[in-house]
């Protein structure tokens, strides 16, 4: 099963207070409560990020942030990959990664893609496409590696 998800991308500067205000709800409830993880998500990276919100209907389910090479990485990055835990197992991660992916091809051909997954999704993100680079580390109290694409 599959569920419909709107998505648009937005830069920071285009974004509504009530998108903000969204993005950040969703992602402490995820990031922060869900996963019991204490630590500052308002890490003043949004600025430099473009982001890509999904909604269904009117509510947001899934965003993620992308960046320019050199800003978190020498090539360019997707990060803050969050989707709401009802959504979950419907296609709407995958969704939202491919259209990052796409997005970031497109604005930046010549250069690789790079997150900072979280251990336990590795074959979540290798069906994606993408590589796992490096050891194990631990970022905020959670196992991730660094993945490209």
């Amino acid at each position: 099963m599959h569920l419909e998800v709107t998505c648009f991308w937005k830069e920071f500067n285009e974004l509504s207070l009530d998108d903000l205000y969204a993005i950040l709800n969703l992602r402490q409830k995820v990031f922060v409560l869900e996963q019991d993880c204490p630590y500052i998500d308002a890490d003043y990276s949004d600025q430099d990020a473009s982001h890509l919100l999904g909604y269904k209907d009117n509510d947001l389910i899934a965003y993620l942030r992308a960046f320019k090479p050199g800003i978190k990485y020498e090539g360019s990055s997707l990060g803050r990959i969050v989707t709401e835990i009802n959504s979950r197992g419907l296609g709407v991660g995958k969704k939202i990664i491919k259209e990052g992916v796409k997005f970031l091809k497109k604005e930046y051909p010549d250069n690789e893609i790079i997150i900072s997954a979280q251990h336990r999704l590795e074959d979540f993100y290798i069906d994606l496409g993408f590589t796992s680079r490096g050891e194990v580390y631990l970022e905020d109290d959670i196992d991730h590696i660094q993945m490209y694409i």
